[in-house]
């Protein structure tokens, strides 16, 4: 091309960061290609040579190739239901486990605080709330996250000594993840909730759902989770905010076993209606899963994906597989989103609850492209807004699970297995779908939205890799 068609040749741009300069070309009308850019970790100079000292490590990529595996080789099956006293270590007399971190009464919020009343009600160790209340704030019950345990729950998370938890056993490593049966919708616990009708609905999961389950899945021998989820995803879930298929699946699969192992007909009837007619309901079965599948990569030596992310309505927390046990805590972020009628985000308690397992492992937020309606329920935009945010988790995450694929993304396999470095580096904080609490204790749920892991939970647990290192 001569110097002269260059000049009168209609320009074409490429547009190199700050997106406002490609917005006001476009006005202006020029063709315009914007490409995102940023400085890693955001131009802070401590963590980019702390990202240099970590990238392009052969231990650590061996070591992360090797949690990754342990991620895609699970073969989670859920195989019964039983009272958490009985799998659960120590929980004994006068102990209650919750989402999140650890966290002590006196930095509990309102949702939670209410939560831990109705569970003192409900095994007996204060005659009403008021009692109860007192009981907590003196020290007379013991607090301890359930990931402590081997279990996550939703929300605020209530595990009692009492309770049924569901069993899921990781056939490939053999382990297995705990977590309670879901209560149904409306005013629950893991909300906050805990008047009569709250208590009164945990007792029948107790003395019938839970016992008619646990029979049904030991003549059934187990229910393998890994098709059924494929399957799911194919029929529009994403396994957090959205399970309507998956329950679907799950009761279609049990209710033959459940005829056999219940054999009033009317009693069936209750159970299956429950079940049915909740569409939450796998929900806290995908969550026992998700710490199933996750679970193996703890402990994998120099390792920097993520192996839990949970939020107690005041800190968020993360493990990582090279790290253990240990805890990087931040401040909570509050959900953005849709409110029922007569809330709004005033009303709305920050994000709580383990059930961001889902995302640890591909799934909810990381998998909303197979469920653009969800997008719209949480308020996250469009079908193509829910593509582009599983395309923005593909960038912080290791690998990708093909047994889990997303049709409107040409079957690619779910992202899996959230690298600390590739958030720090980008500062594309994970996006989990949640729902939302009042505030208050006793309310209950007041919407739905997103929400995003506090960088600062990364940044930390990158220092330690680093001083690690």
């Amino acid at each position: 091309m001569g110097s002269g068609s260059l000049l009168s040749a209609r320009p074409r741009i490429v547009n190199i960061g700050l997106d406002g300069f490609a917005r006001e070309l476009a006005r202006a009308g020029a063709a315009v290609a914007h490409v995102e850019w940023a400085p890693p970790a955001r131009g802070n100079a401590k963590l980019a040579s702390l990202l240099a000292k970590l990238d392009g490590d052969p231990a650590i990529e061996a070591a992360n190739r090797e949690a990754l595996s342990r991620f895609l080789k699970a073969e989670p099956v859920l195989i019964d239901v039983v009272r958490a006293d009985t799998v659960l270590p120590n929980l004994g007399e006068r102990t209650i486990l919750h989402a999140g971190p650890p966290i002590e009464w006196a930095r509990m919020c309102g949702p939670l605080r209410g939560a831990i009343q109705g569970a003192i009600v409900l095994e007996g160790w204060a005659p009403d709330l008021a009692a109860a209340e007192k009981l907590a704030a003196s020290g007379g019950i013991e607090f301890a996250p359930n990931h402590a345990r081997g279990a996550v729950g939703p929300m605020t998370g209530m595990i009692t000594r009492s309770m049924p938890v569901l069993v899921v056993e990781n056939k490939a490593f053999g382990n297995r993840a705990y977590c309670t049966l879901n209560e149904g919708l409306g005013k629950v616990m893991r909300f906050g909730g805990n008047d009569e009708s709250v208590l009164a609905r945990l007792r029948w999961l107790e003395s019938d759902l839970g016992p008619a389950l646990a029979a049904a899945l030991r003549l059934s021998g187990g229910l393998p989770l890994k098709p059924l989820i494929a399957r799911g995803l194919a029929m529009g879930d994403e396994m957090h905010q959205r399970n309507v298929a998956c329950t679907s699946l799950f009761v279609r699969a049990m209710a033959p076993w459940l005829a056999r192992a219940v054999p009033e007909s009317g009693k069936l009837a209750k159970l299956l209606e429950f079940c049915g007619g909740n569409d939450q309901f796998f929900l806290n079965v995908a969550m026992a899963m998700g710490k199933a599948i996750a679970d193996p990569a703890k402990g994998v030596a120099r390792s920097t994906l993520v192996t839990a992310m949970c939020r107690n309505g005041t800190d968020f927390g993360i493990r990582v597989a090279g790290l253990g046990e240990r805890w990087f805590v931040a401040p909570v972020e509050q959900p953005k989103g849709l409110y029922f009628p007569g809330f709004t985000e005033a009303d709305g308690n920050p994000d709580i609850g383990d059930s961001a397992i889902v995302e640890t492992v591909g799934l909810g937020g990381f998998a909303m492209a197979a469920s653009p309606a969800v997008a719209g329920f949480v308020g996250a935009g469009s079908a193509a807004d829910a593509l582009d945010i599983t395309r923005s988790m593909v960038d912080i995450a290791y690998g990708r699970n093909t047994d889990w694929t997303i049709p409107g993304l040409d079957f690619a396999g779910v992202p899996v297995g959230i690298d600390v470095r590739r958030v720090v580096e980008t500062g594309i904080a994970p996006l989990i779908n949640t729902g939302i609490a009042h505030r208050k204790p006793g309310i209950g749920q007041v919407g739905a939205g997103t929400v995003r892991a506090p960088l600062a939970c990364f940044e930390r647990a990158l220092e330690a890799l680093a001083g690690d290192a």
